[in-house]
């Protein structure tokens, strides 16, 4: 029995397909769904038929063209199957119309200058390779959701999805030029690879909503981490709790419904944080239905009285929450083309394709890290196993052996994984990989992938897919055309191949590094280098201004000009404005919430004082005293912050709110428990 047997689908699936259309209505939709072909309009109406027919089943009673807006976030409006049938009465109907174009209204998402204002029409279009679902809430309400595309009046991309999928378009072309070249065979189409790692909290319901900070803005911008927090290292890979492991349970068959291929589920580093792995997929829907993940973890974690926290930093000083981008390329022969084999140094086709994936990311590193830029990612990159802001790649000893040999003439061996004695006589000896992974590596291969680990816990991982299918897009069509252009002149093919790979190599070797990307010989030694290191959003996405970045994605069709300015100016406003909301919620707890208690105790301290003058009392004296001057300094830090959300300057902002939690944890440790305004780390860190 199947995983989706057993707990029920609900996926418009190609087995589902089969039960509600016609032999050739489910040939023609698969045909677009696996082989990208163009989508024959004829069958939409019976294809809507047999969804809707499908959905009302499963207690549907409305459909809603599910898309993703560039607010980051998805996006939703339900119609209901329901119409009058002018008789007094009403009846079910779902047409193909209804079913490959919608107009949701665009005006009040951001657009970034793309519309105006009084611009309402926005389209949503069926995107068929991205099967459809139904959702079912805590209540039982169940909704039939179509994933679309979100555009424009004039075609402009509004949503994350189009430029994913244009980019997926110019990345194919390439690797089909490269299967050409080398004589790959199979006519299959090529595509990239996406497993999306994710990474979040779980704190008590009842905890969190006395915190306005995390209610607010997701994260908690006051608190003192307690005496035990993760310096331990007991929490990672640790014994799961009861009620987050049912939770968990729960989430698996919840993802299981709705096709999502979750696999793997286990404690991460931090108390209260936890990972879900999925098995890799097709890009566009991976990306997909890792929006659907995050969704799910938050719905059913309010089944058990918690809340999932998404934010990338939720909690001072421990691990922040990633999202391990793991990106890789399956070719026409259906093959994975990252997989280097036994002997990776004979693999001219894999080195071509290597070389390209270096020479893309040292290029554009700006633009990758453009792509994981967010007021909360500012505060995780750089720490507790996030990479530092300087793009890097990691190939492991293997690989860089290979690409020194390939540097100095052509490469002659490979070093292979040995075996491993570890003193346990029943055992057997046991295998050993070529290489070891690096966790402080931005851009790291990991055996048969790159895992980008810069992407944050909250973000929509196709801003970044699409990026890095452009770029290596573009590294594969200038390496490719190398080698033409060499060829054409008489050189042989082998000969080609390996001078044009020498040259890149010496290029761009700049960006490798196997090291501690934490250390501050590698800042320096990446500044000797020439590489960037963008270490605050307002710096990072200034690399969608970049000329060379608007000619690149002008170039490969993935965004205009004006489309990529837009996502400069969206970036730029959603991050200004999370600073200003953080800086207003600082302000106001400090003031309405953490001032009076502090107050309160520094009076009673003071009242201890004089009732005490009998006694030696020099304890509570500096106490008092220390009380007192924190109290007052937390005043002048007050009146700073609120000085600096008047000028409306993000700097200022994040400095004034830096200045009000020092003091507000220094008197954190004054207080008394029973006295403070709100729950402290320690009771958020420990979920039972």
């Amino acid at each position: 029995m199947s995983i989706q047997e057993e707990f029920g689908s609900l996926v418009f699936n190609t087995k589902t397909m089969s039960k509600y259309l016609s032999h050739k209505t489910y040939e023609s939709l698969l045909a677009t769904m696996e082989n990208g072909t163009a989508l024959d309009a004829t069958i939409a109406d019976e294809v809507a038929s047999g969804m809707k027919t499908w959905a009302m089943e499963h207690g549907a009673t409305h459909f809603t063209h599910w898309f993703q807006p560039l607010n980051g976030t998805t996006a939703e409006k339900h119609d209901a199957f329901y119409n009058p049938d002018f008789k007094g009465g009403i009846v079910a109907s779902f047409s193909g119309k209804e079913l490959i174009q919608g107009e949701p209204d665009a005006s009040s998402f951001p657009s970034g200058g793309l519309r105006a204002t009084f611009e309402a029409r926005g389209y949503t279009a069926w995107d068929p390779t991205s099967p459809a679902f139904i959702k079912v809430n805590n209540d039982g309400v169940a909704v039939l959701c179509i994933p679309t595309m979100f555009y424009g009046y004039h075609g402009e991309a509004l949503d994350k999805k189009i430029p994913l999928l244009r980019a997926q378009v110019a990345l194919a072309k390439q690797i089909n030029r490269v299967a050409k070249l080398f004589g790959v065979p199979g006519d299959k189409r090529p595509f990239a690879t996406l497993g999306p790692e994710q990474e979040y909290f779980l704190v008590d319901a009842e905890v969190y909503r006395q915190r306005p900070d995390l209610v607010q803005t997701g994260r908690t911008l006051f608190g003192v981490r307690p005496a035990r927090h993760q310096q331990l290292e007991d929490h990672y890979f640790g014994k799961i709790k009861n009620r987050v492991l049912s939770f968990m349970a729960e989430v698996d068959k919840e993802l299981w419904k709705l096709g999502v291929p979750a696999k793997t589920r286990h404690n991460e580093v931090s108390p209260a944080q936890f990972e879900l792995a999925p098995v890799f997929e097709e890009q566009n829907l991976s990306s997909d239905h890792n929006m659907l993940t995050m969704e799910v973890l938050q719905t059913v974690a309010e089944r058990y009285g918690l809340v999932c926290l998404l934010h990338e930093k939720p909690f001072d000083g421990v691990n922040g929450s990633g999202k391990h981008n793991n990106w890789s390329i399956t070719g026409p022969d259906g093959k994975n083309w990252l997989s280097p084999g036994k002997t990776p140094h004979e693999n001219a086709q894999f080195l071509t394709v290597l070389v390209s994936i270096i020479k893309g990311v040292d290029t554009y590193a700006p633009l990758l890290r453009a792509t994981v830029a967010s007021a909360g990612n500012d505060h995780r990159l750089g720490a507790n196993e996030a990479p530092p802001a300087i793009i890097s790649i990691f190939l492991g000893e293997q690989l860089t052996d290979i690409i020194n040999q390939l540097e100095k003439g052509k490469p002659t061996s490979t070093k292979s994984g040995s075996t491993m004695e570890i003193g346990v006589s029943m055992l057997p000896p046991l295998p050993k990989d070529a290489t070891d992974r690096n966790r402080t590596s931005p851009f790291a291969f990991t055996g048969n992938k790159f895992e980008f680990r810069a992407v944050g816990s909250e973000q929509n991982c196709a801003t970044t897919n699409t990026a890095l299918n452009t770029i290596v897009a573009w590294a594969l069509d200038d390496v490719l055309n190398q080698i033409e252009a060499l060829t054409s002149k008489g050189t042989d093919f082998n000969s080609a191949v390996q001078s044009v790979l020498q040259k890149e190599i010496k290029d761009h070797k700049r960006v490798l590094f196997d090291g501690n990307g934490y250390s501050g010989d590698w800042e320096a030694e990446a500044a000797k280098r020439g590489l960037p290191n963008l270490k605050t959003t307002p710096e990072a996405i200034e690399a969608y201004r970049d000329p060379k970045v608007i000619e690149l994605y002008k170039k490969y069709s993935v965004l205009s000009e004006v489309e990529l300015e837009s996502r400069y100016v969206i970036e730029k406003e959603k991050y200004e404005t999370m600073i200003a909301l953080e800086a207003n919620c600082a302000l106001m707890m400090a003031k309405t919430m953490y001032l009076p208690e502090c107050i309160s105790y520094a009076a009673e301290l003071a009242d201890s004082c004089a009732s005490l003058t009998d006694y030696v009392h020099t304890g509570v004296s500096a106490l008092a005293k220390s009380a007192a001057e924190n109290v007052e300094k937390l005043t002048q830090e007050i009146d700073k912050l609120e000085k600096a959300i008047d000028s409306g300057d993000s700097a200022a902002e994040l400095a004034g709110m830096k200045d009000v939690r020092s003091v507000v944890d220094a008197l954190e440790r004054i207080v008394p428990d029973s006295q403070w305004p709100v729950p402290g780390y320690g009771e958020m860190f420990f979920v039972g």
